[in-house]
């Protein structure tokens, strides 16, 4: 006869990453709390030892000037989410503005001019798109060409004139302020779209897709997302909301050019990465790019006012940023460590 014999059964749970501290730390002990804390306090000091940082003048021009890098890093943060990257925006920003220029030099009436520069964004970002995901190109490459495709084109289109008659109600309107408060109408419809990718990003299948993505392409496939069409989705988002922000820049100093927007395309990446979205993909909120890219137009604006030369602003920008990524491979590495007490291994580093 056999004898049975049971012992104690024991059962260990892990608790999931993101929930294994309490819910105060997870909202306020995060990468993005860090950089909005920054960037408030950059702030209140600049207030107190800036001459003039203060008024309303300086808000008011501060906001006209980062427009268009808010609404282009709201596309490019997912796009970066996903692992992916563009660094054609800046040109799709001056396309679009030479495309302004020139259907309202033709006579075209100014609101169709706004509709079909959008469009050729739109195509320019599915262009992008098709290369990525159809043909099978890495976005580096692809967007690197197309930047000087789409900026090649815009010299083209205009060579080395300016077109700088626009009707005077849009020119007004790009640089309206809302009554007394010094704030630019243009806020308005950067609060619009960023409500619009916060609830897509964060709220949505495809959001969540776009994040499981990021983590392993192939998981998210097997998981039932479309990778190629979320990507072309992406992209064109990302070339629809760039052309907008042409539009805008054109509006907004009277002038369409062919070298408009030249290097704004680094300044949208840095402010993205800054604000805590993770170059390999798969980590990132918008709350904390919208503070990285406030961070760097006032940490800008505090020191030109304090008569700082722009290569001085270039290299505390630089520093800013790589401190940023270092820091957030240092401190993800720190807390895979103390969760599974593994060797101390930074993002990104090759395996041993």
């Amino acid at each position: 006869m056999t004898t049975l014999t049971t012992g104690p059964v024991t059962t260990s749970f892990k608790p999931i990453a993101n929930y294994d501290r309490p819910l105060w730390q997870r909202m306020f002990m995060t990468r993005e709390m860090a950089i909005i804390a920054l960037f408030l306090a950059v702030v209140v000091v600049a207030a107190l030892i800036v001459p003039n940082f203060d008024s309303k003048m300086t808000m008011t021009y501060l906001l006209l000037d980062m427009f268009p890098i808010l609404i282009i890093a709201l596309p490019m943060t997912a796009i970066i989410v996903t692992g992916e990257i563009d660094l054609s925006v800046a040109s799709v920003v001056g396309l679009s503005s030479v495309l302004t220029g020139v259907l309202t030099q033709a006579g075209v009436p100014f609101g169709l001019t706004i509709l079909l520069a959008i469009v050729a964004g739109v195509l320019a970002g599915a262009f992008n798109g098709f290369l990525v995901t159809v043909v099978g190109l890495p976005s580096l490459a692809v967007t690197i060409g197309t930047l000087a495709l789409y900026r090649g084109l815009a010299v083209g289109l205009l060579g080395t004139t300016a077109v700088t008659d626009f009707p005077e109600f849009w020119t007004s309107l790009a640089k309206a302020k809302i009554g007394d408060t010094g704030i630019p109408v243009v806020v308005i419809l950067f609060v619009v779209l960023a409500i619009a990718f916060a609830v897509m990003l964060h709220l949505t299948r495809f959001g969540r897709g776009v994040f499981a993505l990021g983590l392993s392409p192939e998981a998210a496939r097997f998981s039932g997302v479309n990778v190629e069409r979320t990507k072309f989705l992406l992209f064109v988002f990302c070339g629809a909301v760039s052309a907008l922000a042409g539009v805008y820049y054109t509006l907004r100093y009277g002038s369409a050019r062919g070298d408009n927007a030249t290097g704004m395309g680094m300044q949208v990446i840095a402010a993205v990465l800054l604000g805590g979205v993770s170059i390999f993909g798969g980590r990132g909120a918008l709350h904390g790019v919208i503070a990285g890219v406030l961070l760097i137009g006032v940490l800008g604006s505090a020191l030109r006012l304090a008569n700082v030369t722009s290569d001085v602003i270039n290299i505390i920008t630089g520093v800013l940023l790589i401190a940023a990524v270092i820091s957030s491979s240092v401190f993800a590495a720190f807390r895979n460590r103390r969760r599974s007490g593994r060797p101390l291994k930074l993002a990104g580093s090759a395996k041993p």
